[in-house]
């Protein structure tokens, strides 16, 4: 079992983020996606996969990077982690139960589903916005859309190569969830919103982009 874990200039939180992640017993990936700094030195004694791209090319460019490394690898299972320290390495276990149980084939984490937690008043309503912007485009509804924590089989993973290479990314997994009939299921998990995390969070002029972006990849698949 790969975790996957994208990282852009994530030297603050990137080396307690692995940490956790190494504690659980998986196998980390680490997905350097041009940093402008050199992430590698904070890990050098954890035993991780390192790979790096000489360019940023976005989170959804460095996802694919690392799941095709894990499918090289012969991963049952992958998780998509982000670096920022919002999520929480003891909510993979729960990720994963509905994999290890043949329930589905993917698995999305939802904030929503979890303990009310003090969210932010804008990233609730961008959340909310993006969620039937999603529904839209995908037809699916989840509730939580733009949450980047979530686990695939490694035969569900085949079929989702992404190529939106930024945060567009967690939309087109939809539409190929729906493409290729891939059976979902959401399960509670935890964010920790901090000053960090926070200013790592998507503006609303990203969304504005993801929006395009959903709209070209709808009008030319």
């Amino acid at each position: 079992m790969h975790v996957i874990v994208p990282a852009y200039n994530e030297t603050p939180m990137l080396r307690s983020v692995v940490e956790a992640i190494l504690a659980k017993g998986y196998t980390v990936v680490v997905v350097d996606d041009g940093s402008l700094i050199d992430q590698s030195a904070c890990l050098t004694d954890l035993t991780v996969h390192f790979l790096k791209h000489e360019i940023n090319l976005g989170q959804g460019a460095a996802l694919q990077t690392g799941t095709a490394f894990a499918l090289l690898n012969k991963a049952n299972f992958i998780v998509h982690f982000d670096a920022d320290g919002q999520h929480s390495a003891e909510d993979i276990s729960a990720l994963l139960t509905p994999l290890f149980q043949k329930k589905a084939e993917i698995v999305f984490g939802s904030r929503f589903l979890s303990k009310p937690l003090a969210i932010p008043k804008r990233r609730v309503r961008l959340l909310r916005l993006a969620r039937y912007i999603n529904f839209f485009f995908t037809g699916i509804l989840l509730t939580d859309a733009h949450n980047g924590l979530r686990a695939l089989t490694a035969t569900s993973a085949k079929k989702i190569c992404i190529t939106e290479n930024r945060m567009a990314h967690a939309s087109e997994i939809l539409f190929l969830v729906k493409k290729h009939n891939l059976s979902f299921t959401e399960v509670p998990v935890h964010i920790s919103y901090t000053d960090y995390s926070k200013q790592k969070g998507q503006s609303a002029w990203n969304s504005i982009r993801i929006f395009f972006d959903l709209l070209l990849h709808k009008l030319f698949e």
